[in-house]
């Protein structure tokens, strides 16, 4: 059987997902749990993450490498960032490790903005970013990571230039929970409307400052016309994407497309909004980018030392 030779661990502010990897990169065994930042403050960080290495069986010598919000300042240890222009090398190497524990644990640093104008900061995307693009990838690439605060990212030859965030998930489910449209979106099933998503991605891409009226178009839609509460649903997504898209598509667009790094039902969401506006992606499945990202620095990390 092969051995392991590290774990890593991607630990957002909401979800956990550990994975024991051999020497190849190989996963052998997979953890996910909803026990992210948030949850782990309160119950420890360190018995959140033994109780998975224990769950994996994974040697007591084995060494861990973190990404994500267990480096925020609220997090486990401060792991702080690397500032723009920041080349994706620099990442590997102001890993912090974490004091006081007999297992070598490191969690890799984020990447800040420090721009007046302009200030931001990422935990965790700067993995997934080296993973699907390498340390030196030439040329300049714009990359859509969505999510709960989406992250769009230019790239010039290994160096992030500049990014921004948009909270596009929190938004949308705020929105749909929180207001009055609560009650247009009530009882929608699965049924996917790709129409409707299509048509306010468009909208809400044609005109961004008409966004908040193109939100209320969702009820009264609904009341006026009968739609039903799934178009509903993806009228509110469409608009905010759609809204996201406006701003993240300002300036040039690299001839090879947007490199997309998402997986799952975003994944889809965004290829069908990127197909609506006629713009061409390149997909990136978002758990193999951090995983390879991950895999990266762990060699970068321990090899390096080994042959110090």
């Amino acid at each position: 059987m092969t051995e392991p030779a590290y774990v890593a661990v991607d630990w957002g502010t909401s979800s956990f997902r550990l994975w024991l990897v051999d020497r190849t990169g190989v996963v052998l065994a997979e953890r996910r749990s909803g026990e992210g930042m948030l949850a782990a403050a309160k119950t420890g960080f360190a018995a959140v993450l033994q109780a998975h290495l224990s769950a994996v069986q994974a040697p007591d010598h084995l060494p861990v490498l973190v990404c994500g919000m267990a480096g925020a300042k609220t997090g486990w240890v401060e792991a702080g960032y690397v500032d723009t222009p920041a080349p994706l090398a620099a990442v590997l190497k102001q890993a912090a490790r974490v004091p006081g524990e007999a297992r070598d644990i490191r969690i890799l640093p984020g990447i800040a903005q420090r721009d007046a104008n302009a200030p931001d900061v990422m935990r965790g995307e700067e993995t997934q970013l080296l993973g699907a693009l390498g340390l030196d990838a030439p040329g300049e690439a714009l990359v859509c990571m969505p999510g709960t605060h989406s992250k769009w990212v230019r790239v010039t030859d290994g160096i992030v230039a500049h990014f921004s965030t948009f909270m596009t998930g929190e938004l949308f489910n705020v929105v749909s929970r929180e207001t009055i449209l609560s009650l247009a979106v009530a009882g929608a099933d699965d049924t996917e409307d790709v129409a409707s998503f299509k048509a306010a991605v468009k909208a809400a891409y044609a005109a961004p400052a008409f966004a908040a009226n193109l939100l209320f178009t969702a009820r009264s839609r609904q009341l006026l016309f009968g739609a039903t509460p799934a178009a509903a649903r993806e009228t509110l997504s469409g608009t905010l994407i759609g809204v996201e898209l406006a701003a993240g598509l300002t300036g040039a667009v690299p001839k090879t497309g947007i490199s997309l790094i998402a997986s799952g039902r975003l994944a889809m969401l965004y290829r069908l909004a990127f197909d609506a506006l006629s713009v061409t992606v390149q997909p990136i499945d978002a758990d193999e980018a951090v995983r390879r990202g991950l895999s990266m620095a762990a060699a970068a990390i321990w090899t390096n030392e080994e042959g110090s």
